[in-house]
């Protein structure tokens, strides 16, 4: 009664957190792709699957969900994801998801960590489980939005370690964060598999959206 829920988008009450108009308007938007690195020796990774550009809509609500203390806007977006299962099937041949860590300072400041609340909803929607503990982030750097590429690149370096490896062999792995960019994070975070004897070929990268 105190706090009812509301379409994060336009702030009317409804109680799928996302209203028929604004639904209409995030379709507009909506554009599931995949592209390949699997050739590309720069990427520690095969594949980057995403459902939107990183604009508009989807960018307000990423950066309310990141930065503006507003965790409730994930059920917006797993929502309209929940309507849009079947078109993307094929991630079902990953085995296992990990979600890009945040720091421990960053996760007690922020409360909690936006990739992984979407994360657990892809999780039930593909039925695939989330393996913690693989990828630790060790200390607290700069948010990525706030450097140029250059600076983002070594922002990030050797900040990630892999742990219990042994969890995830022979494995096709799904790693999740909010948005690519520059992609150097979930490189970074592929990176530390790879370097542990997992092989590129058998992993993804998924994100809400690309830049």
């Amino acid at each position: 009664m105190i706090y009812p829920q509301v379409c994060s988008i336009c702030g009317k009450l409804n109680s799928k957190s996302l209203c028929n108009k604004c639904k209409i308007r995030l379709e507009k938007e909506y554009d599931f792709k995949s592209d390949n690195y699997s050739q590309d020796i720069e990427k520690n990774f095969k594949e980057h699957h995403y459902f939107f550009r990183y604009e508009n809509l989807i960018r307000n609500q990423i950066l309310s969900l990141k930065f503006h203390e507003k965790p409730y806007i994930y059920k917006t977006i797993s929502y309209f994801l929940e309507n849009k299962r079947k078109n993307f099937e094929n991630l079902k041949k990953y085995d296992i998801i990990i979600v890009v860590p945040v720091s421990k300072k960053r996760q007690k400041e922020r409360g909690y960590n936006q990739s992984e609340l979407i994360a657990k909803e892809i999780s039930k929607m593909l039925s695939i489980k989330i393996e913690k503990n693989i990828i630790k982030k060790l200390k607290n750097t700069p948010p990525q939005s706030s450097l140029n590429k250059e600076q983002r690149q070594e922002n990030i370096r050797g900040v990630y370690r892999a742990f219990n490896i042994e969890k995830i062999e022979n494995k096709n792995i799904l790693i999740i964060d909010d948005i690519y960019t520059t992609g150097n994070t979930v490189n970074e975070c592929a990176k530390v598999l790879v370097e542990k004897g997992i092989n590129k070929q058998s992993i993804g990268v998924l994100t809400i959206a690309k830049d």
